[in-house]
C-alpha cells in the first residue's frame, strides 16, 4: 500500500509499505477514505520531536471503512463508516474509566520509555513517535486499528467524510481546549493561534458563551477566518500584543487564554524568542514558549490558561512568580476524544457545528511529501489540507 513516511527532518516520502494485518483479536483494519495532515505533524516534520524511526507511517486524523475485524470485535463489522481517534484506548484501565482517555495506562507499547520521558505513561497515539506506542499513522491506505472495539466512532449513511473527519482530533481538541477554560458569560477569551485548532476553539468559545473572543496570528488568511467567526483578530508582526489585549480589556487583560500553538512559537521580534531560537539551536532547549509567557505575563489575575498545543520536552524561563503570585489555573493535555465526540457528532448532524469551512486544499496521498512545506510555510493560503483515496 502506499503512505506518507517519515525518512528525517523535513524528509517525508509517499512509500510502498507492507500492508498492515490483524494482530491482536480486538483489531480492525480500516481502509482510508480521508485522512489529513496536522499541525503537530509538522513538529515531527521539522524533527522537534523525539522518537521517530526511518520508514514510520505518519498521520493520526483519519477515517474510513472497515475491511477486517479481529474475532473478539463484536462492535465493528466489515462495511462500517468509522472516525479513528488519535488516542488509542482499552476501555478498561482506571484512567478510562476516569473518561482521562489520552493517559490510557494500557495502550502505550513502549511504556518503560515513556516512564522515563514523563513520570507516567500516556496513551498510544497513531503516528506519533516510538515514544507513544510506535503505531502506525493514517496517512495510509490502509491501517491497523489496535483495541478498535472502543474508541472508533461510527458514521451514519449519507454524512459526507469531510463533514466529521475532524471528530478524530481537531474538532474535540478545541472544543477541549475551551471547555477548560469554564468560560462564563462575561469572559473575553485570547487565542494564540489561528490555525485549525485555534479556529474550533474559537467556535468552540463561541458556543459555550464567551462575551467576546480574540484570534492572535500573523497569516492573512487565518486571521480573516477567525474574523468571519466573530474573533477580533490581532497580527502579532503588526502590534504589541500585550499592549493591545490590556487596551482590548480595560487593562484587565484576558479572562481565559489559549495556546493553540505549542513548541513552535513563531515570533521573531521579542528577546525571548532570540534566546529560544538560540538555545534550541545548540540543543539546549526543545521547545519554543513564547506564548505560555506572553499568556502568563497577559492573563488576568485568578484567570485560566488552556493549553492544547503540544510541547515535547523542555522549555526555559516561564515566569513561575507571575504564575504563581497572580492565581493562575493551567490546564494542559493531550484531547480526551471519546470524553467529547458523542456530542459533536450530534451537533454535526443537527446542522449546529459544519466543521468543514477550515478545509483549504484537498489532495492525493502523492501530493502528500510537497503538501508538508506548503502547509509549514502557510502558503497558498493553507489552512487545512485533507488527503482523499
Amino acid at each position: 500500500m502506499k503512505a506518507l513516511c517519515w525518512h528525517g527532518k523535513q524528509d517525508i516520502r509517499c512509500d510502498t509499505v507492507p500492508d498492515p494485518i490483524i494482530e491482536h483479536p480486538r483489531d480492525a483494519i480500516i481502509r482510508t477514505t480521508s485522512c489529513a495532515i496536522c499541525g503537530s505533524d509538522l513538529h515531527l516534520y521539522g524533527g522537534f520531536v523525539p522518537g521517530m524511526e526511518k520508514g514510520d507511517v505518519m498521520g493520526h486524523e483519519f477515517m474510513g471503512e472497515v475491511v477486517e475485524v479481529g474475532a473478539e470485535n463484536k462492535r465493528l463489522r466489515v462495511g462500517d463508516r468509522v472516525v479513528v481517534p488519535f488516542t488509542i484506548i482499552c476501555g478498561e484501565c482506571d484512567q478510562c474509566r476516569r473518561g482521562n482517555f489520552s493517559v490510557c495506562e494500557r495502550t502505550n507499547r513502549n511504556k518503560a520509555t515513556a516512564d522515563k520521558m514523563f513520570g507516567h505513561t500516556t496513551a498510544g497515539l497513531f503516528g506519533y513517535t516510538h515514544l507513544t506506542g510506535g503505531y502506525a499513522g493514517g496517512q495510509a491506505e490502509y491501517v491497523r486499528v489496535p483495541y478498535a472495539d472502543v474508541a472508533p466512532v461510527k458514521i451514519p449513511e449519507g454524512v459526507s467524510d469531510e463533514s466529521v473527519l475532524f471528530l478524530g482530533d481537531i474538532l474535540p481538541t478545541g472544543w477541549q481546549a475551551a471547555a477548560a477554560c469554564d468560560i462564563q458569560p462575561e469572559d473575553v477569551v485570547a487565542i494564540w493561534g489561528a490555525g485549525p485548532v485555534g479556529q474550533f476553539a474559537i467556535l468552540s468559545a463561541k458556543l459555550m458563551g464567551a462575551q467576546r473572543v480574540i484570534a492572535i496570528d500573523r497569516v492573512a488568511e487565518r486571521l480573516a477566518m477567525a474574523e468571519s467567526l466573530g474573533a477580533i483578530p490581532l497580527n502579532f508582526e503588526n502590534v504589541n500584543i500585550v499592549e493591545a489585549l490590556n487596551e482590548q480589556t480595560n487593562g484587565k487583560g484576558p479572562d481565559k487564554c489559549i495556546d493553540a500553538v505549542g513548541l513552535e512559537a513563531h515570533a521573531t521580534a521579542s528577546l525571548d524568542s532570540v534566546y529560544d531560537r538560540i538555545k534550541q539551536a545548540v540543543m539546549l532547549e526543545s521547545d519554543r514558549p513564547h506564548v505560555l509567557r506572553e499568556m502568563i505575563y497577559v492573563c488576568r489575575p485568578a484567570g485560566i490558561i488552556s493549553v492544547p498545543g503540544v510541547y515535547g520536552g523542555l522549555v526555559d524561563k516561564i515566569p513561575m512568580g507571575a504564575l504563581m503570585n497572580k492565581g493562575l489555573t493551567v490546564r494542559t493535555g493531550q484531547t480526551h476524544v471519546n470524553r467529547w465526540t458523542d456530542d459533536l457528532l450530534q451537533r454535526i448532524l443537527s446542522g449546529e457545528i459544519d466543521p468543514t469551512f477550515v478545509i483549504t486544499h484537498r489532495i492525493g496521498i502523492e501530493e502528500g511529501p510537497e503538501m508538508y512545506k506548503t502547509f509549514r510555510d502557510k502558503a497558498d493560503g493553507c489552512v487545512k489540507a485533507v488527503i482523499k483515496f
